[in-house]
């Protein structure tokens, strides 16, 4: 009887976090951690009985020390890795208060949609990036 390798699935809460200047908070993962070194729109798994939008402005929370406010949904996708499978939950979020600290990662920075290109991403996020520049060319504010 063959075993069959089930990778482990992780359903994850994404913010798209904006200033006023229309730039967006990414992160730089760890160097030691999974996907390390690559950068990332910051989020986290939700935990049982948590909302989305909630699984989200905790994570922030924890992660960066800042306030949010989940706006609109992005976009779903749904990834597989070699070792991993996720469904990450994208939403728009509108930074509220606090000076974002990188408390979980190794760096943050906010950039323009147009300097996301000079960073490098894991795979699955570059669907959000594609998902954020369609938004873009829609004439409704999409965060």
């Amino acid at each position: 009887m063959s075993e069959i390798s089930v990778v482990p699935h992780k359903i994850i809460g994404v913010a798209v976090i904006w200033n006023q200047e229309k730039q967006i908070l990414i992160d730089r993962r760890r160097p030691e951690g999974t996907m390390g070194g690559l950068w990332e729109f910051p989020g986290g798994k939700i935990e049982p009985g948590e909302t989305i939008e909630e699984c989200i402005e905790r994570e922030i929370l924890e992660e960066l020390g800042i306030k949010i406010e989940v706006g609109k949904h992005l976009i779903t996708i749904d990834h597989t890795y070699p070792h991993l499978r996720v469904t990450l939950n994208v939403y728009h979020c509108h930074h509220l208060a606090g000076i974002p600290q990188a408390i979980e990662c190794a760096e943050i920075r906010w950039v323009g949609l147009d300097e996301l290109d000079n960073f490098t991403f894991p795979e699955a996020n570059v669907e959000i990036i594609d998902a954020l520049r369609k938004s873009q060319l829609n004439p409704e504010k999409p965060y």
